[in-house]
C-alpha cells in the first residue's frame, strides 16, 4: 500500500503539477548538479542546500533552502517546504496563482513585512503558509518547534 500511494504521489505530481515541477527540476539540475550544491531526500522529495541571504522554497517535489541556518530552523523549514509539496499536489497548476505569488508577495513585499514586524504578526498567519506546516507535518509525522 505505501509503494502504490508512492506511485501516485509521483504520476499526479509529474501530470498534474508538472509545470511547478520541471522549474524544481531545471533548478537541481542547475545547484546540485552543475554547482554541486549537497542535496538530499526528504520524504517523497529533494532538498537541494543553496548558499545566500534567503530562507526556504518549493518547486513541487524540489525543495530549495539555506543550509547557514540553525538546525532547528532547517528541520522546521524542510517540514514546512514539504507542506508545500502537497499543495502543488493538490492544487497542480492554480498552485501559483493560489499559493506562489501569494507567499512570494508576503515574504517578500516590503510593506507586508512591516506589517508583520509592526502588528508582530506570524510569517505562518497567512492561510498558505499555516496551511503548508499543518500538511508537513501532517505528511511526515513530524512536529515543528517554536513556529513564530
Amino acid at each position: 500500500m505505501k509503494t502504490l500511494k508512492k506511485i501516485l504521489f509521483y504520476i499526479i505530481e509529474w501530470t498534474w503539477a508538472l509545470p511547478i515541477n520541471l522549474i524544481g527540476l531545471i533548478g537541481f539540475i542547475i545547484f546540485a548538479k552543475i554547482r554541486k550544491c549537497k542535496h538530499e531526500r526528504f520524504y517523497n522529495a529533494t532538498v537541494t542546500y543553496i548558499p545566500g541571504n534567503w530562507g526556504g522554497i518549493s518547486f513541487g517535489t524540489f525543495i530549495f533552502m539555506n543550509p547557514k541556518r540553525p538546525e532547528e530552523w532547517l528541520r522546521n523549514t524542510r517540514i514546512h517546504e514539504y507542506g508545500h509539496t502537497y499543495q502543488a499536489l493538490l492544487l497542480g497548476p492554480v498552485w501559483f496563482l493560489v499559493i506562489a505569488i501569494p507567499s512570494f508577495i508576503w515574504c517578500n513585499f516590503k510593506p507586508c513585512v512591516e506589517y508583520r514586524k509592526k502588528n508582530n504578526v506570524s510569517y505562518y498567519k497567512l492561510y498558505c503558509e499555516g496551511w503548508a506546516n499543518n500538511w508537513g507535518q501532517k505528511a511526515t509525522g513530524l512536529k515543528q518547534t517554536d513556529i513564530k
